[in-house]
């Protein structure tokens, strides 16, 4: 079963029967949309929702900047030849044979 991820939840059929009624009653909570028990959406207040944007705004900005001020930018290229050169299997350890017909 799916975690529910408010302390209010409706099922669709509630919701669809009065949706006034349960905006009223989730007041600036938020409500878990359930169908056949499991999560099938959330209804936030428009205050609620505005909060949680500018939040992920602002911590997408902060990564960003984070990121700006890491140090130079790495060219994809060269970072994609420096991965396969650690990467890559060496030579070196194929020291068996392919098995298969003998060759005279």
């Amino acid at each position: 079963m799916e975690q529910v991820l408010a302390s209010r939840s409706v099922s669709i059929t509630e919701l669809k029967r009065s949706p006034s009624a349960v905006l009223e009653q989730a007041g600036s909570e938020p409500v878990a949309v359930l169908n056949h028990n499991r999560p099938a959406a959330y209804l936030l207040s428009p205050h609620v929702y505005e909060a949680m944007l500018k939040r992920l705004n602002a911590d997408l900005r902060q990564s960003i900047q984070e990121g700006i001020d890491s140090g130079p930018a790495v060219a994809a290229d060269q970072l994609f030849d420096e991965l396969n050169a650690r990467y890559a299997e060496p030579s070196s350890k194929r020291t068996t044979k392919p098995r298969g017909k003998h060759q005279a």
